[in-house]
């Protein structure tokens, strides 16, 4: 190239083909060849290093789209783990009733099918409304009260704004599922659940509690919290959310087990 570059120079541009050296030449010489050579260099260095940099940021974007792909996959595959062991649990309930040829099962069938819309349907996209989430909620529980009648007692509030708050969908159907799981199908007599949402600016203070199960060998599987949807619904709001986004914590005092759960839901 520098040999191309002196004979060009000189025979269509000018005899002095080195007007910054130190002195005119009309040949190729290993000053000018050194010198030319040098500058090259810069300018090859300066363009592989646009390069190199440039190569560098594409390959952190393909990296951290396909870290973002298979977060968005396994959240999904998350979340398509609940709606089978939540239907699993229901039907098992819906089973019970039939045996027994009680005139409930209809009435829990029916609210069983609103579920299974709103679950198979309506829960696609990564958040959902905080007031679709309630009304699965409720729904939910309107199934359980029919289901056992007067032995349950359920103490439902909601203060703050829950308009236009948005949430992941069946984070927290799973909390009331477990406690109904544990505290109400493992217990016998009357049974009390207590559920509290409530908004601060915007978060979402959510507490549940319910009697811990009666018979010793549930117990010590309860206390470890190793059933399919808290082990799911930790590893999801690890997923779908900042750590400072949220804060999730269980307690079993005096036979009572309480999740307590504040998620940001602006």
């Amino acid at each position: 190239m520098v040999f191309i570059k002196f004979n060009l120079t000189y025979l269509l541009i000018t005899h002095n083909v080195w007007p910054e050296g130190p002195e005119t030449i009309d040949k190729l010489t290993l000053n000018y060849t050194i010198d030319m050579m040098m500058g090259e260099l810069y300018v090859i260095t300066f363009v592989t290093a646009i390069k190199i940099t440039f190569d560098f940021l594409n390959e952190q974007k393909r990296v951290t789209d396909l870290e973002k792909s298979q977060l968005e996959t396994e959240l999904l595959f998350l979340k398509s783990q609940i709606s089978p062991h939540f239907f699993f649990n229901t039907l098992n309930n819906i089973y019970s009733l039939s045996v027994e040829k009680s005139n409930k099962t209809p009435k829990i069938v029916l609210k069983l099918s609103e579920l299974m819309r709103y679950m198979l349907y309506d829960t696609k996209s990564k958040k959902q409304s905080l007031e679709n989430e309630i009304l699965c909620i409720q729904n939910y529980l309107d199934l359980e009260r029919i289901r056992n009648d007067d032995r349950l007692e359920v103490n439902m509030s909601i203060s703050g704004d829950i308009h236009d708050k948005e949430i992941s969908p069946v984070i927290l159907l799973t909390f009331i599922e477990n406690a109904f799981k544990h505290g109400v199908n493992k217990n016998t007599g009357k049974v009390k659940i207590d559920i509290s949402f409530k908004i601060k600016e915007d978060y979402l203070h959510f507490t549940i509690s319910n009697p811990t199960p009666e018979i010793t060998k549930h117990k010590d599987n309860f206390n470890q919290s190793s059933g399919i949807g808290l082990e799911n619904v930790k590893k999801r709001l690890e997923l779908g959310y900042n750590k400072n986004d949220y804060k999730l914590s269980f307690k079993n005092k005096k036979n009572i087990f309480v999740v307590k759960l504040v998620i940001k839901v602006s």
